[in-house]
């Protein structure tokens, strides 16, 4: 049985007990474990380290996406490129088939161009230009006999053709085998003469190249070159008259104006002579043999440095046979030794003349300001059929253009603009006439 003493005491205990069940319950709310905090931080950084995989992730996605992309796009590209060239090497494979099927029996023999002339389908031919065979030109030219060489050069020997057609052309065999840089050289002059289109230039009409061969065809100018009419000792020509050496002037004169100034780029001749220069049936003049042709870029007046090259130096600008500079200014000196030739009928160079007269230009240049004295120069096949008048004022055009100093020479376009009014009064004066007909006397 319980005293109130033992009742007091179980009750004390009790309410003891609540009392700390209470402390550390309270306790336990108001003061956060270390665990907690632990917990907490732990799962923010795996929260971070997730996401960063995840970014890394999807940049990585995104390059591998675009990277795919290109390459199938580079892909596409490709085989439409491969394509195309399957579709030019099948059309050249047929066009090679045409005219291989429509060749003469010399295209067997390495001759890489052919096909009779109505046969050669249009693809391969070059701005208008024709391609021959060898065994046509062969034929043309009577095999090269001798009888048909009309011209021969340093770079190979001319001969007349006559090509299936009828049409009567000149045949340049070039001497190219064995020298190097020759295919070159010939590949240069086609594209070159093939862009000429000037009433003052001969024109290319077609080529033939094979492993031995290389054969430039241009057309046929009947009545030979100035130089057969101005020096020749066979006298197959009656001298040229004043009027028509005046008409030969100015067609040389805008023959080089053609090359310098309306050409792009501009063209250097550098082997302008009278042997480059031929006479149709109406002694109209072309210039022609453009071998040694250089094409300058820029302006008019541009120059270059090159190896004197002419197989006259008596035509060949100071500044070039000293130095070796180039510009369209040394086609002027050269059309200045022309110029004088036509005035005096003597060569560039003549060691037959008397002491002092060897070379043209040093002995004509100091006379040609002087009235009386150039009257003294002009050619004796003339016999005095010549205007003084016209005469002084060629000669003054031929001292500007042989001067010394390139930088006084004048372009060839004011030269072409000081000769029209030259030819055109002496048109209207004197009918035309290519040779002696009429007496013009020296003092008109």
């Amino acid at each position: 049985m319980e005293t109130p003493g033992s009742t007091r005491n179980k009750s004390d205990d009790a309410h003891s007990h609540h009392h700390r069940y209470h402390h550390h319950h309270h306790q336990y709310l108001h003061s956060p474990p270390q665990q907690v905090n632990n917990s907490h931080g732990l799962h923010a950084l795996n929260f971070i380290i997730i996401l960063s995989l995840i970014s890394i992730f999807l940049l990585f996605a995104v390059v591998l996406v675009i990277f795919l992309l290109r390459k199938v796009k580079s892909t596409e590209n490709e085989d439409i490129i491969n394509k195309n060239t399957e579709e030019r090497l099948r059309k050249i494979s047929t066009d090679s088939t045409s005219i291989l099927f429509g060749a003469s029996p010399d295209v067997k023999n390495k001759c890489f161009y052919g096909g009779a002339l109505s046969k050669i389908p249009s693809s391969t031919r070059l701005a208008g230009v024709q391609v021959f065979t060898y065994r046509e030109i062969e034929v043309a030219t009577n095999s090269f006999c001798e009888e048909n060489i009309i011209g021969n050069g340093r770079f190979g020997v001319v001969y007349k053709g006559i090509l299936s057609d009828g049409s009567v052309v000149a045949v340049k065999k070039l001497n190219v085998e064995g020298k190097q840089g020759g295919d070159r050289e010939f590949r240069f002059q086609v594209d070159l003469f093939s862009k000429l289109h000037s009433t003052y230039i001969v024109e290319l009409l077609g080529y033939c190249a094979d492993q031995n061969h290389r054969v430039l065809v241009f057309e046929f100018i009947s009545n030979g070159s100035l130089q057969e009419h101005l020096h020749s000792s066979n006298k197959l020509h009656q001298p040229l008259n004043w009027g028509t050496r005046l008409r030969i002037a100015l067609d040389c004169a805008r023959a080089l104006e053609f090359l310098h100034e309306y050409a792009v780029p501009s063209i250097i001749h550098r082997d302008f002579k009278c042997s480059n220069i031929v006479l149709d049936h109406n002694c109209r003049a072309k210039v022609s043999d453009l071998g040694l042709a250089k094409t300058v870029s820029g302006k008019i007046n541009g120059e270059i440095l090159m190896q004197v090259s002419g197989t006259n130096t008596g035509y060949l600008a100071p500044e070039y046979t000293s130095t070796g500079q180039l510009s369209t200014k040394s086609d002027v000196y050269s059309y200045g030794v022309v110029l004088l030739e036509l005035i005096t009928g003597r060569k560039p160079i003549d060691t037959n003349c008397p002491p002092g007269e060897h070379i043209l230009v040093s002995w004509a240049l100091p006379r040609l300001t002087n009235r009386e004295k150039v009257v003294e120069m002009v050619d004796p096949a003339l016999q005095g059929q010549f205007s003084k008048k016209e005469l002084i004022q060629i000669a003054a055009i031929a001292a500007v253009c042989v001067q010394q100093e390139a930088d006084y020479r004048p372009l060839m376009t004011d030269v072409v603009q000081s000769l029209i009014p030259l030819v055109k009064n002496h048109s209207t004066s004197f009918p035309s006439n290519r040779f002696h007909s009429r007496t013009v006397s020296p003092s008109s």
